[in-house]
């Protein structure tokens, strides 16, 4: 299955590309790409990303864009793996996934990990950073090759004074975060393992489209044991459920890849009363 394409996008685009699938190119012809794909982080700015609509754009004139884009820092490619910050370290900034996807954990006192969540493009990271001392509660590694636009907090605050739309947005955008936070801890309750990974799919399927990805057939950018970890399951059960759900009728599994079939029978298996606010979730 194909990475989900936005709408309208150009399907060449390396960017939206996983690392992975560089394998199949030669070596100069993968290094030809991977410049490329470092020329394109460099080039999208906030007027023409396709992530504006859900970001701090919204709803700003274009001097105001202009404004914003002063203060934006775009970073060189995260590679797979690799951490953007980690649990404890100190920041003064935000940041903005911009392409790729990203993983949220924390280590506990045995030096376990559990993750906490997963960030899609033009998704916030790192709102921890906003309490007071500035440090990171967890760490956050790429799933997949990656880039952020980073947000210097205080420039930010500064602007945001300038600018009440902006301030009105970003608050919009916390406030997004605080719902899904509090649907993770309803999720991670006294759940039955059907609807956990239901539930987790439909939330995905939400999240997609929101973002202008198709909804009903996207690929899973985490492997199974991060959902297993995320969710308080086994990787067998979570495999086991896939597996319940597609012999359903409810969805097609393929590796990584996710279509939904029956829409209207995977929202009956999430219970009626849970189902909308699934849908602000940033697992």
């Amino acid at each position: 299955m194909n990475h989900p394409s936005p709408k309208g996008s150009w399907r060449w685009m390396a960017y939206e590309t996983n690392a992975g699938e560089f394998n199949c190119l030669a070596t100069q012809e993968r290094q030809t790409a991977e410049s490329m794909m470092r020329s394109i982080f460099r080039k999208v700015d906030c007027v023409h990303c396709k992530f504006s609509r859900a970001c701090l754009p919204f709803g700003l004139t274009p001097e105001e864009v202009g404004h914003l884009e002063t203060i934006v820092k775009r970073k060189r490619p995260i590679n797979s793996d690799e951490y953007l910050f980690r649990q404890e370290d100190h920041s003064n900034s935000l940041f903005i996934v911009k392409s790729g996807s990203f993983r949220s954990f924390i280590w506990d006192i045995d030096g376990g990990e559990q993750t906490i969540g997963f960030y899609l493009p033009g998704e916030f990271i790192g709102l921890d950073a906003l309490r007071q001392g500035g440090r990171h509660h967890c760490s956050a590694v790429a799933l997949e090759t990656a880039s952020v636009c980073e947000l210097p907090i205080n420039r930010l605050n500064e602007l945001s004074a300038k600018i009440p739309k902006l301030q009105s947005q970003f608050l919009r955008i916390i406030g997004s975060q605080i719902v899904s936070d509090q649907v993770t801890i309803v999720l991670l309750g006294n759940r039955s393992a059907t609807v956990k990974v239901a539930a987790f799919l439909l939330a995905m399927s939400r999240r997609y489209k929101a973002l202008g990805y198709s909804g009903t057939e996207f690929n899973l950018t985490m492997p199974r044991h991060n959902i297993a970890n995320f969710l308080g399951l086994s990787i067998e059960t979570v495999s086991r459920q896939l597996g319940s759900l597609s012999n359903s009728g409810a969805v097609s599994i393929k590796n990584r890849g996710v279509q939904i079939k029956n829409l209207t029978l995977l929202e009956a298996i999430v219970e009626p009363g849970l189902t909308n606010q699934y849908s602000c979730a940033n697992y």
